[in-house]
């Protein structure tokens, strides 16, 4: 295994679309070893081939908090979309910034396993958002088209989110705001 470089934004690569699996080989399966291995390095929860600058539909997904239970899925394909969510996402690819997308609640996707194996998905939450976002990759779309308002640096958000707390601290209880 071997860590990849993560490909930015206004790399070209980043905005094609990627070409279909026909076979499952050795080389596919290192390639998907070698992406978990770069998905972990960088603390992400999901990244598509095209990120590491390979132009196949394949991606990797671990939303656990063990880092445990990788999804690599290729050739995904979503069939249903369900309900809607609206949260911040982020991406290995544009370091550093968040932004507001609203995406299905649910989602089932077919893809084929390293096996071989014909698969289906049903998920929901964070996961859907999850396959969601990297499959956008795989037709060379990022994130940043979808968000809602604008793009912010993730120092903003830490900022804000500490002030929040500060104000928790010393809330009387009144403002609507759960306290922690």
């Amino acid at each position: 295994m071997a860590l990849r470089k993560i490909r930015l934004q206004e790399e070209e690569i980043l905005h094609k679309h990627a070409k279909e699996i026909r076979e499952i080989t050795q080389r596919i399966r290192d390639l998907a070893a070698d992406m978990l291995e770069t998905m972990y390095d960088a603390e992400g929860v999901g990244l598509a081939a095209p990120q590491v600058g390979i132009l196949k539909r394949i991606v990797v997904i671990d939303i656990s908090e063990e880092r445990d239970s990788p999804i690599v899925m290729v050739n995904p394909v979503i069939t249903e979309r369900e309900g809607e969510q609206t949260g911040w996402e982020g991406c290995l690819s544009v370091p550093g910034k968040s932004g507001m997308v609203t995406r299905p609640m649910n989602v089932k996707a077919e893809f084929t396993s390293l096996d071989g194996e014909a698969m289906t998905i049903e998920a929901e939450g964070f996961l859907a958002r999850a396959i969601c976002h990297e499959l956008d990759h795989l037709d060379g779309h990022l994130y940043v088209e979808k968000v809602e308002g604008r793009l912010y640096d993730n120092s903003e958000l830490r900022n804000a989110s500490e002030d929040d707390e500060d104000e928790d601290e010393i809330s009387d209880g009144n403002d609507g705001r759960t306290k922690s």
